[in-house]
Order: C-alpha cells, then structure tokens, then sequence
C-alpha cells in the first residue's frame, strides 16, 4: 500500500488549474491550425489567425486564454492500491482550486445557489469526479469548462427504435441549434449508453480526449469522422461568420445500457478546450 498526502493533490490541482486557463493543449492548436490552412474565406480565416494570436499571446505572457475561465472539473483516477493521508480528499480538491484561481488571476465564477446566485468568491467547488482503478498512482485531469458553450449541451433519452440514424439526427440538431453560441470552432463530446447521468459524464470525459485520438472500436471511430464531415458541412464557420471549420474534433465515449433506452448526451466545448493532466 502506497501512502501519499493529499496536500500533493492539492498542489498539483493548484497548477494544473492554472496552466489549463493558460495554455491550450497542443493537439487543439495543431487542430485550429491546420483547419486554418484549409479554409478559403477570407472572413473565416481572419478569425482563426485571431483565435491562433491569442492563444499565441497567452503562451508567452502566461495568462488566461479566455475572460472565463470556467468552473473547474476535476477528473481523479484514484489506485486502489493508494492510502490517501493528511486530510479529506474533497478539501484538499477544493483548496488547489482555491489557490490556483487566486494565485493564477483566474475569473471567479461560481454561484453558491443555482437559483438565488451569490458568487463563492473562490471558484469553488470543484466538479469533482473521482474513479478506483488499479494501480498505486492517482491521475488527476483538470479541465475548466466556460459556460457559453456548456450552455449550448443537451442530452436525450432515446428508444431503441431511434437507431444510429436518431443518434446522428439528434448531434448535428444540438450543433445547429448552438450555432455561433459556443465560440466555434468547438469540440464535440458525445456520451451514449448507460444511464441518463452517466451519458452526460461520458460527454463530459469525451472532452478530454485529445481530438486527433479516434475510438477503439472501428464502429465509433468511423462515426466520430462522419459527423465531424457533417458537422462541418453546416456552414457556422469560426466565430458563426460562415466557412467550413464549425469543429475541431468529435469524440464519442460509449457504455453498455438497458434493453430499453439508448441514451445520448451531447456536450459542446468551445475552441478553448482546455484540460491538463498529471500523474502522481
């Protein structure tokens, strides 16, 4: 059994919050890039040279990429074979994202109450999502998530009468309807099976799979491309100005599910899909 404090977790999330409001991983640059190179109207490229001098900008001056930098969700794959120590786990979450909004300049953006508001003035709680796998290490993945493109997401508990075809039907409705709402280009996570609260989890862990990755399974690997084709073919364009990068990237996360449903959620993230990862 191996001890580890949680004041390491805490000092990771510190970090990690940061560097994720600051730098975009690498293959969503590569991914505006290249959707750079390919585009033919001159409006549409204006906007994503902008798009590419600001995460440029943000680089070299380590600051924010966006004015939202969003509410943080943090992903723990926690060894079983690990002894958590020191403190409770969800305090010590909580604090790394106290200390990494504060010392990183980050936007506080939560509420205290869904409905009558009230900012927590530290950005938390943290989203916190936590898994026991095998092993003796503890993963932790932060990715803050803006709401203007969270907003945009939606799921749907489908029959299994409404087939593939209803599956396909219902992702390209959410990105039409989004439509320049979430900041395009945007990445879109998809989670079918399960139950309708696991989908909408799944949706949200597709987002942080890097978007050149596919699918292990051919089946869903080949439909991530066709309605990434699809989705592109809708002419929203980067910032909803029209051209032919609406998205970066489809990842589709999948599980088993009852006899009876065939749920799908579908979570939209901007082109600032930012999510960082560390191992301890």
């Amino acid at each position: 059994m191996r001890e580890l404090h949680v004041n390491r977790i805490t000092e990771t999330i510190e970090r990690l919050c940061i560097d994720a409001c600051n730098h975009l991983p690498e293959d969503v640059k590569c991914g505006i890039r290249t959707c750079r190179a390919r585009e033919d109207g001159e409006i549409a490229k204006g906007v994503l040279d902008n798009i590419i001098t600001n995460f440029e900008i943000a680089d070299a001056e380590n600051v924010p990429i966006c004015q939202d930098t969003g509410m943080a969700c943090v992903f723990l794959e926690i060894g079983q074979d690990v002894h958590l120590v020191g403190g409770g786990l969800r305090e010590a979450v909580d604090e790394g994202v106290r200390r990494g909004y504060d010392r990183g300049y980050l936007r506080k953006s939560v509420v205290k109450d869904p409905v009558r508001r009230g900012n927590t003035g530290d950005n938390t709680p943290a989203m916190l999502y936590t898994e026991i796998v095998s092993g003796d290490k503890v993963t932790i993945t932060v990715g803050p998530k803006g709401f203007g493109s969270e907003n945009m997401s939606a799921i749907r508990m489908f029959k299994p009468s409404a087939g593939l075809q209803g599956i396909k039907d219902f992702i390209l409705e959410v990105v039409e309807t989004a439509g320049p709402n979430p900041c395009p280009p945007i990445v879109v996570g998809v989670g079918i099976g399960g139950t309708f609260d696991k989908a909408a989890l799944l949706s949200k862990k597709a987002l942080m799979r890097p978007i050149d990755s596919s699918h292990p399974d051919p089946f869903y690997a080949d439909l991530e491309r066709e309605m990434l084709e699809k989705i592109n073919q809708l002419g929203i364009g980067p910032q909803g100005f029209g051209g032919r990068t609406t998205a970066l990237g489809v990842n589709i996360e999948t599980l088993p599910t009852h006899i009876a449903g065939m749920p799908c959620a579908v979570n939209i993230s901007c082109h600032v899909t930012r999510h960082k990862t560390e191992v301890l």
